[in-house]
């Protein structure tokens, strides 16, 4: 898995929503310790299927958050300097948006 990290000094374009991103992540992992409640209580398949559907979809709101703040904030920005990050950032979104894609 390849990372890559803006200076210690920028911050990272979700940074404002930080507190909601977390929150949702907190939900999610709630949804996630039920779902696995619900297969120790044997609980019916479709239930299960179905919660695993809001877990699949909740996920996807943040990663499409994610996408979007980093569109507005890293790669507007690289642009806008028109070094040569600004190519690296467009590759880094777009390979982005091809995972999601893919999943």
């Amino acid at each position: 898995m390849t990372t890559t990290t803006d200076s210690p000094t920028a911050g990272h374009g979700y940074i404002s929503d930080k507190d909601r991103y977390l929150a949702r992540l907190k939900r999610i992992e709630g949804q996630v310790r039920g779902i696995h409640r619900m297969v120790d209580e044997d609980t019916y398949c479709i239930d299960i299927l179905t919660q695993i559907s809001a877990i699949n979809s909740a996920l996807e709101k943040v990663a499409l958050g994610l996408l979007d703040d980093h569109l507005k904030h890293c790669v507007v920005s690289a642009v806008q300097d028109d070094g040569d990050e600004a190519e690296a950032k467009i590759k880094e979104a777009s390979d982005a948006i091809a995972r999601l894609v893919r999943s």
